[in-house]
């Protein structure tokens, strides 16, 4: 005859396993967040009254970078490059040609891993070595930094914050909203649905396989111009809430 398994038993012996799986899921949902952390400053957008919007890239540069220097020039707005230390390492000349087209450069990481689960000594590695190149690049301003993946957790922000430091994310990203991010249409039409006075828009616009992304530039801009909005870069924006 099988004996029956006390559920007093059962309950202790699953309860850890709940409160595991519960306390993994409250951590991914923080450190995927792009409202929340929990140290310093986090912006995703700017609460302005004013018509403005940011236009972000992230990752390379690449051998891509004129094209996309041509499209905004041709489009005549500025945008905000979140750069990784590795590619500007490689192609220093398109930082350079970032910089001197009148963009801003910001700092996406040297290595682009996910900054979770890793210690401050390679935080503080990975945020200084992009920072110094970016300054050979010719940046003179704030740099400002954006998660790889939009990912972190606790080490840092902590760095960050002990530098007076913003850490930047997005509100607008059609290429992960749903919209068909291999159709140049729908991601101007999600651009210009979702947009709103001081909104930071993301698109990755550096590898081939993102050529929808760039594809869309020329129209969203158009669009988001004939709604009355003004193109500025990170630092304008964020200094309008100051």
């Amino acid at each position: 005859m099988r004996r029956s398994v006390p559920r007093r038993w059962l309950v202790w012996t699953l309860a850890p396993v709940l409160v595991l799986l519960i306390s993994l899921w409250g951590t991914w949902r923080v450190s995927d967040s792009r409202t929340f952390q929990f140290y310093g400053g986090l912006t995703d957008r700017v609460d302005t009254g004013d018509k403005v919007v940011a236009l972000t890239f992230d990752d390379g540069p690449t051998e891509r970078t004129p094209e996309v220097l041509k499209a905004l020039a041709e489009a005549q707005v500025k945008a905000t490059f979140f750069v990784t230390g590795q590619e500007l390492a490689v192609y220093p000349e398109h930082g350079k040609a970032i910089v001197r087209a009148g963009h801003e450069l910001g700092n996406h990481s040297y290595s682009h891993q996910r900054m979770v689960l890793v210690g401050g000594d390679f935080v503080r590695t990975e945020v200084e070595r992009t920072d110094a190149l970016i300054r050979a690049a010719g940046h003179t301003g704030e740099i400002h930094f954006r998660p790889p993946n939009g990912k972190k957790l606790l080490s840092l922000p902590r760095y960050l914050a002990a530098h007076q430091r913003q850490t930047i994310m997005w509100d607008v990203e059609p290429e992960s909203d749903g919209t068909d991010a291999a159709d140049p249409a729908a991601i101007t039409r999600s651009v210009l649905e979702k947009t709103r006075p001081g909104s930071i828009v993301l698109l990755h616009v550096m590898y081939p396989v993102r050529q929808p992304s760039l594809a869309a530039v020329p129209e969203l801009v158009a669009g988001l111009k004939e709604r009355g909005y003004r193109f500025v870069t990170v630092s304008e924006l964020l200094a309008l809430r100051r």
